[in-house]
């Protein structure tokens, strides 16, 4: 064995302790470490011969690329939809590293990671009180989550016209209708050959600005004369939170024939709480759904799961099946998540959701959606109450979307936003909302409370003095 891999092992238990204890020390200064930061490295660093070994590595590590490390995870990083790290969640994670097994492999094959990944889609299907009646497992995030649903979708689409387009690829227009689809479908659309322009955009509603209009998704589906097309719906938009109608969907759905599509990346969990799961009656009766657990959920990144409906079992392997490796043996017998995924290389991202379900049940995560979701109408009060802001749209979940008061100050919004968020105090993220510039504060990290409220607001209250702006 090579020398300074033989000392590593043999001081493995330093090196995990020191690892642990710098952990730890991270965790507990998590809200006080700055949430952007302007620090930067040369990125040309030559790799030497033999070798630093473990503990040498750790300290440059702590020297050069530490002090860039932000708290995304902390409870003032309201930027995108980033979730944090709960403790069970930690332990998941870490003991998938140390086992680190082959995800695809079931006990027949010689391993649980399946079996793992199996249950814990069951207890998901438990919290968000989904029927059985779906099939899941684990991706990197949305983005693969949808790609997933989408590559199954195609192949039903081409189901319908006697097509097989996995194997022989697409030779028909393949109808898509959408009205705020996340920029990850939009993704999946060019990755998957149909193409990110190839889409027909339905109007939004008066009520909800970013929901389907469903006279007007009527409207289009009657222009198809019957032809298959495929529909993806939101539950959760990423400016507002809005929520398409599913309970009308299911209707629409008893009376044309369409593949039924929900991105839920975030707002699905909705569910966890009696107080908001109306907002996702209906969506049981979808073909695929997407979730991100590395959001609201708060496990580690990369983490997301995908939802298909078992009665569609036969084309998702049509879609991923890994048709020259016969020693996997006949797909449907000898079940593998090497036929129903994109990639065939995993690690066992549904440990740490797994730890996460079973150490706070469904109470921990009612407790969590309700938490933010009280953050964010906090912080709304402050946006609606203070001449300096206003809102762009009604906050519906854990989404505040607004903006600098008036137009005159638009050309102002980014060197706001800027300038507070270079303060380190609290990030969010750049929007535009019907053609007006805005931000947006998104609240999933369980950890949030109300003195990080008070904390953001006195920033935004200085940064506006700093600014001048009237």
């Amino acid at each position: 064995m090579n020398p300074t891999l033989q000392q590593d092992l043999n001081d493995i238990e330093k090196i995990l302790e020191k690892v642990k204890r710098q952990g730890i020390d991270f965790l507990h200064s998590i809200d006080t470490i700055p949430t952007s930061s302007k620090n930067s490295i040369t990125t040309d660093r030559n790799l030497n011969d033999s070798g630093l070994g473990a503990l040498s590595t750790l300290e440059e590590f702590n020297k050069r690329l530490a002090p860039l490390m932000v708290s995304q995870a902390g409870p003032r990083y309201w930027g995108f939809v980033t979730g944090g790290a709960t403790p069970a969640s930690i332990v998941g994670d870490w003991l998938t590293t140390i086992y680190d097994p082959n995800a695809q492999a079931t006990k027949a094959q010689g391993g649980v990671s399946a079996l793992i990944e199996i249950e814990t889609i069951n207890l998901l299907l438990q919290l968000l009180d989904l029927p059985k009646s779906f099939l899941g497992g684990f991706v990197t995030g949305a983005t693969m989550s949808n790609f997933t649903c989408l590559a199954v979708a195609r192949q039903w689409f081409g189901n319908q016209l006697g097509k097989d387009f996995a194997k022989n690829g697409i030779s028909e227009p393949i109808h898509i209708l959408t009205a705020t689809p996340h920029s990850s479908s939009v993704k999946c659309l060019a990755m998957l050959g149909i193409g990110s322009q190839n889409f027909i955009k339905i109007k939004t509603n008066e009520g909800n600005r970013e929901a389907i209009d469903i006279a007007d998704l009527e409207k289009n589906i009657e222009s198809l004369n019957g032809k298959p097309f495929i529909l993806i719906s939101s539950a959760g938009t990423v400016n507002t939170a809005d929520f398409d109608d599913f309970n009308a969907i299911t209707k629409l759905k008893e009376k044309y024939n369409f593949w039924w599509h929900i991105d839920a990346a975030f707002g699905g969990f909705a569910a966890c709480s009696p107080k908001y799961n109306h907002l996702v009656d209906g969506w049981k009766n979808a073909d695929s759904i997407t979730i991100d657990c590395h959001k609201w959920l708060n496990v580690p990144y990369e983490s997301a799961f995908y939802l298909v409906k078992e009665q569609h079992k036969n084309l998702q392997i049509e879609t991923f099946q890994n048709s020259n490796a016969p020693y996997l043996g006949n797909p449907l017998e000898n079940f593998s998540y090497l036929n129903f995924l994109p990639e065939n290389s995993r690690r066992l991202k549904a440990l740490p959701v797994w730890f996460s379900l079973l150490a706070y049940g469904k109470q921990g995560f009612q407790d969590i959606i309700e938490n933010s979701v009280a953050m964010a109408l906090q912080f709304d009060d402050f946006i609606t109450q203070n001449e300096d802001f206003e809102l762009l749209a009604p906050t519906r979940l854990n989404n505040v979307c607004f903006t600098l008061v008036g137009d005159h100050n638009q050309d102002k919004v980014n060197l706001f936003l800027t300038h507070l968020n270079d303060k380190g105090k609290v990030f969010m993220t750049p929007t535009v909302y019907e053609n007006r510039k805005g931000i947006r504060a998104s609240f999933v990290n369980w950890r949030t409370n109300e003195n990080d409220i008070h904390i953001a607001i006195e920033e935004m209250k200085a940064s506006v003095l700093e600014l001048g702006i009237e």
